[in-house]
């Protein structure tokens, strides 16, 4: 982790993270900053730029992305977009070694990952930090289901540049494990599993990944769970290391301030340091789960209701129409059907979502929402319904035209910022999709039509074949309030926060 005394809380949002399902409505990686105003482009700092947090509250740029594209000796992918707007880069490695890798230690990929910038040699995580800290470098790491990052952002003068850039290569492909570390680390991970069964959400989560993927590597959690945890040894953290951060199981996304011959020493830097080896096998695709009910009782006012189905891989020919089609349906918040049934005429929940998360293989299709209890089952019976209606006609076309004009309007994020530019070519490099893919997915959703995206969603999805999780106590069941044209303010099936 980043730093010795790291509050638990980051542990847990880097466990979740990984562990839950993300919802999404485009591909693009968001970026926190706002976008710049039509026509404004950022200036240039100069070269005397100092420190990264002078870049806080500056206005990205807008600019066309010109990929460019190669292998290192050691057969990592490289895409890099040079961008000399500001003097930094952006670098992102990507992995193909998350928790669908752990194989019969469920958690090694993320404790891995975790584990990189605890030490390396002459420095323990402590000097690590203070190394980065002191070049005005950031570094960052994260394991999911399909992949672990690490990433690097460093000003791109090269009295910056090259000690970052030694420090960087030294934690990702030379860690040395630290033994204090693992024990810490693993104290902090049980710890968490004992917060997770306070939480209703992870627990609904939890059983639903198991429930719907069975024997397959997503199921299971990908902080595995005490027992794993306890048993992986430092002997298997470095053989995961060496396989999974293998220079050819390697994506090197570079953006920002670089020329193509230092772009490609960079990259050639970091590739040489990490272990040699090929990529990785991608998972066997998933077989389809029996669609029923689960119910988990927890003592609670509310009643957590997830529903869930197989949903598609990263590369499917559908993801542009079944994005507008998802948007229509709760992919798009206020305005969305389920969100006008359930939350606005009703009142039943603060917030209802629905998602596609498009996996190495299918990934899942959810939807996801809390309410009080005693109206839970009618509340889960509206939300079937609602589906089943969805898909039996499809959108109108004012919604679709409306998802259309939302993308148009938060395209321009996906290039944004060096940030946002590096997470798009990660994706990009790490599905194996085309070098042009944010065009052609955007052109695809602006041209599709109503009867397209009816064909897509009924065809990927089905109401009846919907796996069920339900969270919360066994009550008497009340019935539900009747619709109404006003907007609710203050939901009628969830208690005052």
């Amino acid at each position: 982790m980043i730093t010795r005394n790291a509050p638990l809380h980051a542990l847990l949002g880097l466990i979740l993270a990984g562990s839950l399902g993300t919802f999404v409505a485009l591909p693009a990686v968001a970026d926190n900053a706002a976008p710049a105003e039509q026509g404004q482009t950022t200036p240039a700092l100069g070269s005397n730029l100092q420190t990264l947090k002078e870049l806080d509250g500056k206005a990205p740029a807008r600019r066309a992305l010109n990929i460019q594209t190669w292998n290192t000796a050691e057969g990592a992918r490289v895409l890099f977009v040079e961008s000399r707007e500001l003097p930094m880069f952006d670098m992102r490695l990507t992995f193909a070694a998350g928790s669908s890798q752990d194989q019969k230690s469920p958690g090694i990929a993320l404790l891995t990952n975790a584990m990189l910038n605890e030490g390396v040699k002459g420095k323990d995580v402590n000097a690590i930090a203070q190394g980065f800290e002191g070049l005005g470098a950031d570094f960052s790491n994260g394991s999911y289901r399909d992949m672990a990052v690490t990433s690097l952002r460093s000003l791109s003068a090269a009295d910056k540049r090259d000690p970052a850039l030694k420090l960087f290569s030294e934690v990702v492909g030379k860690p040395t494990f630290p033994a204090d570390s693992l024990a810490r680390i693993k104290n902090q991970l049980i710890a968490s599993f004992e917060t997770q069964k306070q939480n209703p959400g992870a627990i609904a989560s939890k059983e639903l990944f198991n429930r719907l993927y069975g024997d397959h590597p997503y199921a299971h959690p990908s902080e595995g769970d005490a027992k794993s945890i306890n048993a992986i040894t430092l002997a298997q953290l470095k053989a995961f290391h060496a396989k999974g951060y293998a220079a050819g199981n390697a994506v090197i996304a570079l953006v920002g301030d670089l020329s193509r011959d230092e772009a490609q020493a960079v990259a050639a830097q970091v590739s040489a340091s990490l272990p040699k080896g090929p990529a990785l096998a991608k998972v066997a695709d998933p077989v389809e789960p029996k669609a029923g009910t689960t119910h988990i009782e927890f003592a609670s006012n509310q009643t957590h209701l997830m529903l869930a189905q197989l949903g598609i891989d990263r590369n499917d020919p559908d993801y542009a129409a079944l994005t507008v089609g998802n948007s229509v349906l709760g992919g798009g918040g206020f305005g969305s059907r389920l969100m006008t049934e359930v939350r606005e005429k009703r009142g039943l929940t603060y917030g209802v979502s629905s998602g596609f998360t498009a996996m190495q293989v299918a990934g899942p299709f959810m939807i996801g929402l809390q309410t009080r209890a005693e109206m839970s089952e009618n509340t889960l019976k509206l939300v079937q319904d609602i589906v089943r209606d969805f898909l039996a006609n499809g959108p109108t076309q004012k919604e679709v035209d409306d998802v259309k004009r939302e993308l148009t309007g938060s395209f321009p994020l996906t290039a944004a910022s060096n940030s946002a530019i590096v997470g798009q070519l990660g994706a990009i490099g790490f599905y194996n999709l085309p070098l042009t893919y944010l065009e052609d997915y955007m052109a695809a959703a602006q041209s599709v039509t109503v009867e397209q995206v009816k064909a897509a969603m009924s065809k990927h999805l089905s109401a009846d074949k919907m796996v069920i999780v339900t969270v919360g106590p066994t009550v008497e069941q009340k019935p539900l309030p009747a619709p109404t044209d006003k907007p609710t303010r203050q939901p009628v099936g969830v208690p005052e926060h």
